[in-house]
């Protein structure tokens, strides 16, 4: 039976667990070798800002550079500890949740979804930054 992009996200949400704006923020003071990655465009993201610190690896992207089996040139070396926390994220969380359930799928054992993606993080004060701004 054919999936629409919510009930996608729906299930992605319902497996893989998700992270306040402000727990997100928290950890990141917390912890300097959390990975948040916006799956968004790089255009999409020039528009709105993210995470500061965050790193845009498209959606469709994330798919190889995330794989350890595919070309070394492929790959995304910030990728290769399937240990390593990572919160995804996009604008308001659908797309987000869709790249953090990717991960979970192919082995990632540390992943969160950033709840109300970047907007939600916005809207609660926080600061956000282009993609390559020093932090």
């Amino acid at each position: 039976m054919a999936k629409t992009f919510n009930q996608m996200a729906a299930e992605a949400l319902a497996a893989v667990p998700t992270v306040s704006p402000a727990e997100a923020q928290k950890r990141l003071q917390q912890d300097r070798n959390i990975l948040v990655i916006d799956v968004r465009d790089a255009a999409d993201i020039a528009m709105t800002g993210t995470v500061p610190g965050a790193m845009n690896i498209s959606l469709g992207s994330l798919t190889y550079k995330a794989d350890n089996e595919v070309p070394d040139d492929w790959r995304e070396p910030a990728l290769k500890d399937r240990s390593r926390p990572v919160i995804t994220t996009c604008i308001l969380g659908p797309m987000g949740a869709l790249g953090g359930k990717l991960l979970h799928d192919m082995g990632f054992t540390n992943v969160s979804i950033l709840e109300g993606g970047v907007q939600a993080w916005k809207d609660a004060g926080f600061p956000t930054s282009q993609i390559g701004d020093p932090q």
